[in-house]
Order: structure tokens, then sequence, then C-alpha cells
């Protein structure tokens, strides 16, 4: 849907290609091929907005199930993306703790079926939708689904802990959905930031790691989802550039030709952190072209000619950081990001790992 069905009569072909050299080469009970739907292929008409009345979108129908078919046929699972964060993101009225899982929210009622939290809730719509289309077993695989830290108002650590710790501790729980009971198969996204991703759903697409750029955890979060005294290991040994950063030159008076040097900067950096109640959302315009500079000039690993701006700017050995707002010092390119994490709660996100997936990374 995202893409506005650009690579939709492409896909089915695509999977049946890496079907059949799957099978020439012996691997089709071993590897199973499977592709990422968008959460919005199913929906509940807005007359009846609940689990039950769930279906797949008319436009998209026939093809999404000619895909469930071809996939079901091969044993291999329904891949979803589910973001309960972009309900609050697209809907300034939805209920802000039905994202999450502490039973905090007034409950959704679908007959008999009670919902909590709007992750279980999209789940049993699709699971309705499977069962209409004539799939009422269908494996189901969570492919992605996380929380971010910046880039929205909504978007921080403290939420993205209580949203991360809440759905591994449901995931793994074996209670499951209304609809259907069991653990929850899933895959946590994301492990690190990825600053150069595009930003057109929101600032907040760079900010879904559970670490930061140079692997030390963002918050506290058991894997096991047992809430026991096992966080995330930070990465030892890291090498950083120089404790120096680039900001306004504080002698300038002159600031004609600023506002270019900060879009020129911004371009070419990730300044998601300053938007609209992202960390550094508050800081002056002074504030603000510090930050723009110091990241093009981090990001270009401290070279003298990255800090200039037409003599707008400076370089400093004085951390211009402020309160909830961090103006980063980059590692050495030559620095290992291997991020080590408990093996004990990897496996436990990663418990199928003997089976392996191969993503055909289209989304419809």
């Amino acid at each position: 849907m995202a893409y506005n069905g650009t690579f939709a009569k492409k896909t089915l072909p695509a999977l049946k290609n890496i079907q059949t050299s799957l099978n020439k080469a012996g691997l089709s009970t071993k590897v199973k091929i499977t592709v990422p739907f968008n959460a919005d292929i199913y929906y509940s008409p807005d007359s009846n907005p609940v689990p039950s009345a769930g279906d797949f979108r008319p436009e998209m129908r026939d093809l999404t199930i000619e895909i469930i078919q071809f996939l079901y046929a091969n044993n291999a699972p329904f891949t979803v993306n589910i973001y309960p964060f972009l309900s609050l993101y697209f809907n300034e009225n939805f209920p802000f703790d039905f994202a999450f899982f502490d039973g905090k929210s007034k409950p959704l009622r679908d007959g008999k079926a009670l919902y909590t939290n709007v992750f279980d809730a999209n789940l049993d719509t699709l699971l309705w939708a499977l069962d209409k289309a004539g799939y009422p077993d269908m494996e189901v695989l969570i492919g992605e689904i996380g929380w971010p830290t910046d880039g929205d108002k909504n978007a921080n650590a403290k939420s993205a802990r209580r949203f991360n710790f809440g759905l591994l501790k449901h995931a793994l729980s074996g209670k499951g959905t209304p609809k259907r009971k069991g653990t929850i198969d899933l895959y946590l996204f994301s492990l690190i930031d990825e600053n150069i991703k595009s930003v057109a759903p929101g600032n907040f697409e760079r900010h879904w790691g559970i670490f930061e750029f140079d692997g030390k955890p963002k918050y506290e979060l058991d894997l096991t989802g047992q809430h026991k005294e096992k966080g995330l290991i930070p990465v030892e040994g890291i090498k950083y550039l120089q404790k120096r950063w680039c900001i306004l030159n504080p002698d300038v008076t002159d600031f004609d030709g600023l506002a270019g040097s900060i879009d020129y900067a911004c371009t070419f950096s990730d300044c998601t952190s300053l938007g609209y109640g992202s960390s550094c959302n508050y800081l002056s315009l002074q504030g603000n072209a510090s930050y723009a500079f110091n990241m093009y000039y981090q990001v270009n690993n401290q070279q003298g000619w990255s800090c200039d701006f037409s003599s707008l700017a400076t370089i400093t050995q004085k951390d211009p950081s402020q309160s909830g707002c961090q103006f980063p010092v980059m590692i050495a390119s030559s620095s290992s990001l291997l991020l080590l994490l408990h093996e004990e709660g990897l496996l436990c996100i990663l418990k199928k790992a003997l089976e392996v997936y191969i993503f055909v990374l289209i989304l419809l």
C-alpha cells in the first residue's frame, strides 16, 4: 500500500522464482520464503471497528489471497509488520495507554473478547481476515515491531522501554491474543538507529534502535521478558574521534546565510533530533545551528573543512550538549560495531534460529 501498488504484481512471481530455486537446491524443507506485509493490507470498517469485522482491503484482496495460497502450500508463514506507535502518530485522539501492554487503558470489547492493547486488536484483525479467506490456521510471524526513541513527541526512551518490555513479556507468556493462544513469534525492530534512513514517514524513522550508534543501550531491557536484572550489554572497546565539536561561532554578528548553512548541514547529516517534539526541539537558534554544524562535522570524521560554513562555525573542545540533547562525537571508522546481547535473551527472540526465513524485501 505504501508504494501505491508499484510492486504488487511482481511480488508473487518473485516468490515463485525463489521457491523454485530452493526446490532445485533441495532446501525447501529447511528454508522458508515469505514477504512482509504492512498492517494496512487489512482493516475493520468504520461502521464496525472491531477485530472480528476484519478483512483484507478490497483493492488488494485477490492478490493477497493468491500470495497466501502460495505461502500456505509451501508451509511458509504470513509475515506482517505491526507498529502500535503509528496509531498514536497518525491519530491525535488515539488513547495513549492502549498502545501499551500494562492494562491502563479502557478495553475494547468485541463480543466476548476483551482487548486491552492495540497490538492484540491489530493481530486479531489479521487473523479474522485470514479466517474469512479460508486459512484459519495460517502461521503468522511479526516481521517488525518496536518503538522509536526520538523524532516525535511520543518517541522517547521511557515509552520505548515501556512498550518493548510489555511486548516481550506478552509475546513470550503463551497467552497469545483473544483469537489465538500461544507464544507470538516476532522480530524486534531494531538493533541500532539508521541515520540515513528515509524520513518521509516521519523523523522517528531514524530512531528505532534499542542501542545508540556506538553500541550503548538506550534503556534497560530484559529480552527474556521476565524483568530480571539482565539488561543489554554495551559494546566494549569503542574508539571515538577526538572530543571536539563544531558550533556556531559565538563572535558572529552577521547571520546572513545562516539558514542556508543549517539546511545544507542537515541535508548531508542527521538533524531529526531538532524536529518538533524531538529531544533537541527546545534549542535556541544558536543551539540549532550548532547542532546542525556538529552533526555535519562528525559524519565527515571531524575534517577541518567540514567546520567552516562561510566562517560561521568554529571548533570547540567544550561539550555543547544540553540537558536531554546530546551533541555526539562519532566513533572512529575502524571501531567494531558488533553489538553483544545476552545469549539467553537473544535466543528467546530468535527462538526459530534453526529455521531460515528469506524475506523478499518488497512491500505491497
